[in-house]
């Protein structure tokens, strides 16, 4: 960072993400300002109250004003039920739709922040195979797709007010205090863990170490501008994933759970997402010249375990 320390407002704080980031920042005295939906009993100055419903959505503009820097972390959960018809509308509903009541309200102020670091998800690529994908790939198809694509086309509008926009299209991030390796984790413990269907499918992923540090470089990277893909160096197939995993717990990996099965048991979400294959590269992030505390799968695991 900078010796000017910048002033940061943030939605999505109470996420896994925005929690690790909310912590490093207030470890290098970096002003945040949060996002938040609901008011507190007790009071908190860098705490401002909005609805993405609402009209306007923030009561004081002024609030909102001179900010360096937004980060908009918020999200329905892709894994956590079952993709009915009215739980997809609530996916893009909390990406889509709070994004771009977020850029109206920057378009309304004399100030708005210099850079716009918006979520996204790798899951814009769709299912390409054994396909490298960099930043340049093209969208693909599918549900997770075509929401990765609305997302980023709501935040891009905030160029129009001048702002640098930064998509980050996160691949799966690893911590030690939650999210999906904790969950998969318990399951190999337990001795049942396995691969998901064929176990050729490509991951992206990232540990949350390199998750914070990405962020943080690319809120000072200024020649930055455009999507990001927040993965690691190392992209790894199911496979992979599952035996290096299963060596870190030292625990068996021979089970399998088939693609009818999973299908069977998550419906949509099985195919979007469990068994679709995407093999990210940081191409942006390693060409301006970010360093990565944990570029591979193993090294990774034990550090988060």
């Amino acid at each position: 960072m900078t010796d000017v320390s910048p002033k940061i407002l943030l939605s999505g704080a109470s996420g896994l993400i925005g929690v690790n980031l909310v912590r490093s920042l207030a470890a290098k005295r970096i002003q945040t300002f949060q996002l938040v939906r609901k008011e507190t009993s007790i009071p908190d100055p860098r705490s401002i109250l909005w609805n993405p419903k609402a009209n306007p959505p923030v009561a004081s503009l002024p609030a909102l004003e001179g900010f360096d820097a937004a980060i908009h972390l918020s999200g329905a959960n892709i894994s956590g039920h079952r993709w009915t018809e009215s739980y997809k509308r609530e996916i893009v509903s909390s990406r889509v739709d709070t994004t771009r009541s977020l850029v109206r309200i920057f378009q309304g102020l004399k100030q708005p922040p210099k850079t716009f670091l918006c979520a996204s998800a790798t899951g814009i690529y769709g299912d390409r195979g054994d396909e490298l994908l960099t930043e340049a790939s093209a969208p693909g198809q599918g549900f997770l797709a075509n929401t990765c694509t609305r997302w980023e086309a709501a935040a891009n509008a905030a160029r129009e007010a001048g702002i640098r926009v930064v998509p980050l299209r996160f691949g799966v991030a690893f911590s030690r205090e939650g999210g999906a390796l904790a969950k998969m984790s318990r399951i190999f413990r337990l001795g049942a863990g396995g691969k998901l269907g064929s176990g050729r499918q490509w991951m992206g992923w990232i540990a949350m170490p390199d998750v914070i540090n990405a962020i943080e470089f690319l809120i000072e990277k200024q020649s930055v501008d455009g999507a990001i893909n927040m993965v690691a160096p190392d992209p790894v197939t199911n496979r992979d994933f599952t035996e290096a995993l299963g060596r870190v717990l030292h625990r068996p990996t021979f089970l399998q759970v088939p693609a009818f099965a999973l299908k069977l048991a998550v419906g949509q979400l099985a195919d979007d997402a469990l068994l679709a294959s995407n093999r990210t590269v940081p191409q942006r992030l390693l060409d301006a010249g970010f360093e990565f505390r944990y570029p591979e799968i193993e090294t990774a695991l034990r550090a988060m375990l």
